[in-house]
This record gives structure tokens, C-alpha cells and sequence, in this order.
């Protein structure tokens, strides 16, 4: 793989040839619209957004693509989209399943004060 940590999302999001992949280039496409200075990094051998600190990670598993929020347990969620990791201090996640509409404008909310949360650190 690419040292490129962009080009190395793009790779893994075409190997996911299914909805997982689909999944992961939309939660990508929202990040981006949501916080357009956005840094992708590759870690974890994984895909890692940041500003000011890591704002979420995208990870692919065999029924879920998921979103963990370094510091969601911090983050207001009115609209109830964390749905995993909940019983933690400091991280939450989003699970997404197969057919499963995203709350774009709801998660884009999150991203951003996610992105917020980590500049007033």
C-alpha cells in the first residue's frame, strides 16, 4: 500500500467491494463536508480523521462499518446515533449495518463537535 494515508483509504474502500466499502467512502464524503480541513491519517490499519486530534476512526468488520469517536463519551448525541462502545469513559462509537440510512446532517453535527471538542482542548 500507498504511504499516502488519502490514497490509502481509497484502496481499502475499493477493497470492500460491497456495501461495507460504499459505507465507509459515504462516512468519508460526510467528514469531509462537515469539517473541510479535515486530516486523513492511516492508522491502526485503519482510516483516522483529525483536527486538533483524532476526531473518528472508519473501521470495516464483517457486519458492521463502524465510527469510533476518540472522545464521544464528551460529546452531546441529541439525536442517539452513538449505538456502541457506550459503557466506556472516553470513546463511543456508530455502528452502521447493511441497508441502513445515515442521519447525514445528525452525524455531520457530531463531526463537527467533535472537531470543536478537540480545539478546546
Amino acid at each position: 500500500m500507498s504511504e499516502d494515508p488519502s490514497l490509502m483509504i481509497d484502496q481499502r474502500i475499493a477493497e470492500l467491494d460491497d456495501w461495507r466499502g460504499e459505507t465507509l467512502e459515504r462516512i468519508r464524503e460526510l467528514i469531509i463536508e462537515a469539517v473541510p480541513d479535515v486530516v486523513e491519517e492511516w492508522k491502526w490499519r485503519n482510516p483516522v480523521w483529525s483536527k486538533d486530534g483524532i476526531i473518528c476512526t472508519g473501521e470495516a468488520y464483517k457486519k458492521v462499518v463502524k465510527t469510533t469517536f476518540a472522545k464521544g463519551a464528551s460529546l452531546e448525541d441529541p439525536e442517539g446515533l452513538f449505538n456502541s462502545s457506550l459503557g466506556g469513559n472516553t470513546r463511543r462509537a456508530i455502528d452502521f449495518s447493511e441497508g441502513e440510512e445515515i442521519d447525514e446532517e445528525a452525524f455531520k453535527d457530531l463531526i463537527r463537535a467533535a472537531a470543536e471538542l478537540n480545539g478546546d482542548a
